[in-house]
This record gives C-alpha cells, sequence and structure tokens, in this order.
C-alpha cells in the first residue's frame, strides 16, 4: 500500500490552483488562441497615410446625395440633412491626381450654430499595400475650422483591431466642391 505525504484533498486543492494559475497566466499572456493552441500576440505597427478626400456635391460627377433632412430649410448650418458619400480618395490634391481608394458613408449636419458634421466613413483603399482595406472613421467634424480630428474606431484587412486618428484640414472649398487633406495615423497588428 502506498502512502502519501499529502491527504487526498489537499493533493486535489494544490493540483486545482496549479491548473488555474497556468491558465490565468496564459490568458493575461494572451498566449491562448480561441483554438486552443498556444501563439504569441501579433505586432502591433503604426502607420501613417497621407491623402486627398474629394466631395462633389454638384455637377456631372457627384458623389454626394442627401437622402434626409429636417425639411427646415431656414438653417444656415444645414441642421437635421444626412447625405451618403461614396467620395475618391486621391494621391494628390488634384481630383485627376492617381486613385487610392473611396469614402464610402454618411455624414449628417448636427450643429445648430455651427456647421459640424457626424462622421461614420469607411475609407476603403484599392491601391498598394493596403489595396482591400478599409478603415472605419467616427466623429465629428467641424467642417470650417481649418483643422478637424476625428476617431479611427476600427479596420479590416491590414487594418483589422485598427484604432487611431484622422487630422482633416481643406485644401479648397467651393459651392460645387471640397478637397480634404487627410493625415491619418493608426495603430494595428
Amino acid at each position: 500500500m502506498a502512502y502519501s505525504l499529502l491527504p487526498k484533498s489537499s493533493a486535489c486543492t494544490i493540483f486545482l490552483f496549479c491548473f488555474f494559475f497556468l491558465v490565468a497566466v496564459a490568458v493575461d499572456a494572451k498566449l491562448v488562441h480561441s483554438d486552443g493552441v498556444l501563439h504569441r500576440p501579433p505586432k502591433e505597427k503604426t502607420s501613417h497615410l497621407h491623402f486627398y478626400f474629394h466631395d462633389i456635391v454638384r455637377g456631372r460627377n457627384q458623389t454626394v446625395v442627401r437622402v434626409a433632412g429636417a425639411g427646415n430649410r431656414t438653417s444656415a448650418t444645414g441642421f437635421g440633412d444626412v447625405v451618403m458619400i461614396d467620395d475618391p480618395l486621391t494621391e494628390g490634391p488634384e481630383l485627376s491626381s492617381k486613385l487610392v481608394g473611396r469614402a464610402q458613408g454618411l455624414y449628417a449636419s448636427s450643429g445648430l450654430q455651427e456647421t459640424s458634421l457626424l462622421m461614420a466613413v469607411n475609407y476603403v483603399f484599392m491601391e498598394g499595400k493596403y489595396n482591400g482595406s478599409s478603415l472605419s472613421i467616427l466623429g465629428r467634424n467641424t467642417a470650417m475650422r481649418p483643422v478637424r480630428e476625428m476617431a479611427v474606431v476600427g479596420g479590416s484587412g491590414l487594418f483589422r483591431m485598427a484604432r487611431g486618428y484622422a487630422i482633416a484640414r481643406t485644401h479648397s472649398f467651393d459651392t460645387n466642391q471640397a478637397t480634404v487633406e487627410y493625415n491619418v495615423y493608426v495603430v494595428h497588428y
């Protein structure tokens, strides 16, 4: 008959404590993947993207369509208007420069006193190493101010689990079109 140095209940308690401790360490270190296999977490990268956004509100190649509005046309800010966009993103400020993607989504006029837009837009890239990837932008865009900042809240493809911010500066503006310079700083895997 074999003799144990510890009572059965103590040995079981120590085994369970060690097991759960190791599981907690592995989960905390993000080494256990959903398939149960140990993996190292991918390294985060930081990317800086620079491009121009062309919002064409009138003319032959219009990229903006008003889809809803409050019906109150007395607002100087367009408060209550909602528009869908499918705007070109280009390498340079000229609309004829190389197309790198599309800005697809919507913005709504959300300011009574100041022109401010609620932006919910996906930047879908169609060129270079980011081809097929996208970034999701959400935030307040005070369009008449020289510099605005909006949040990057997600992404797909090479921008999976993206977070960061976008800095917008109006390059040119008239009643038919706005060209906005974007510098986007993104942390992603």
